[in-house]
């Protein structure tokens, strides 16, 4: 193992930082030796913050209709074959339900940009959640909005935002969406999210078309100067019907060193092990687990919405992957010796409404 890089990851572990050259240095000579110091230090980490707990999410995908176009997604406007649907309220709720009385308390509620979940409509759902189950935390990943709605969102009652950045590079960004997309857009959205007091989440597929290890490295700086209290990464996944039906997948190993080195970054971060890495492989949960991830988004969604909410090929939505199936997901868990709590899973530095037991 290079003395070099092994002077990298303690100094990312003292200092929470490092120059985009060093991040750089650290993803391309990530060995196995490199990753597996990286995982070891991450896991302690995650330990002195989060003990054993792993905190789960039930995600509601509410709509498969989108009115972008991006290259890699299975959801994406011009995909004829994708089968739209969109989950009416009720059936939002019944979900919701289910979730709680299974333990879930946190729900986040993930769809294409779909312009007929307005402000009014996602409002309303968001508020009745939060009548129903106040002692939970509504999470929303429905993408780029207008400030007030965002605003709208917030005052409705929801707590927490996931919009992915998806590439700290315009030039790469460019490569991966349509024209009329912009990266300066998404960016503001975040910057949007952030002051209008949600708790924001970021993120990039690793090993997406056209990625360099320059791209990765600058991905990570960007986390670094954002500090979301989460952030979500996970392998591409090629989707049949998309441009980039042909292109390799992601690393798991390389997904597993950067979730390492995110929690080496920010050590109070929500970190989860996405069902892509358990699409990848079939141990990706666990892998991710014991790199320093903390945070797993079980299948809360009805049955026949999960088989058309296809964002990439094999998506992975049953056993752990599924809500139902959150006892082998506990027992995968306690396999590796952590511990599937019931808890709305806030960042150390919110408020916390929910107990880990």
């Amino acid at each position: 193992m290079r003395s070099d890089l092994v002077h990298l990851v303690d100094e990312l572990a003292e200092r929470r930082a490092l120059p985009v050259e060093g991040y750089q240095a650290l993803v391309e000579g990530a060995d196995s030796e490199l990753r597996g110091l990286a995982a070891r230090r991450a896991f302690e980490e995650r330990r002195r913050v989060f003990g054993d707990a792993v905190y789960v999410r039930g995600l509601i995908e509410i709509s498969s209709h989108c009115r972008n176009d991006c290259l890699y997604c299975g959801l994406r406007r011009s995909n004829a074959s994708c089968q739209r649907y969109r989950l009416s309220t009720e059936k939002i709720m019944a979900c919701v339900d289910e979730g709680y009385e299974l333990g879930f308390r946190t729900f986040v509620l993930q769809g294409g940009e779909d312009l007929a979940f307005d402000d009014e409509r996602l409002c309303d759902v968001v508020a009745r959640i939060k009548r129903a189950h106040g002692d939970c935390a509504v999470t929303l990943s429905v993408g780029e909005r207008p400030r007030e709605v965002y605003q709208a969102f917030h005052d409705a009652g929801a707590d927490r935002f996931l919009l992915r950045h998806e590439t700290a590079d315009p030039a790469h960004y460019a490569r991966l969406h349509p024209a009329e997309m912009s990266h300066a857009h998404r960016l503001a959205c975040l910057r949007d999210l952030r002051e209008v007091g949600f708790v924001i989440g970021c993120g990039f597929m690793v090993g997406s078309p056209h990625q360099t290890a320059r791209n990765i490295a600058l991905d990570l700086k960007f986390i670094e100067g954002l500090r979301p209290e989460m952030c979500g990464i996970g392998p591409f996944v090629p989707h049949h019907a998309t441009p980039f039906a042909h292109e390799p997948a992601g690393s798991a190993d390389l997904t597993c060193f950067l979730l390492s080195l995110l929690r080496l970054q920010n050590p109070n971060v929500l970190l989860p092990a996405t069902t892509a890495l358990a699409t990848v492989e079939g141990d990706g949960r666990e892998r991710g687990m014991l790199a320093g991830a903390n945070v797993v988004m079980p299948n809360l969604s009805p049955a026949d919405a999960r088989e058309k909410y296809l964002l990439y090929d094999g998506k992975a939505s049953s056993g752990s992957e599924a809500a139902e199936g959150l006892a082998d997901l506990r027992r995968r868990m306690a396999g590796i010796g952590l511990r599937v709590v019931v808890d709305r899973g806030d960042p150390p530095h919110a408020t916390a409404a929910g107990t880990a037991i």
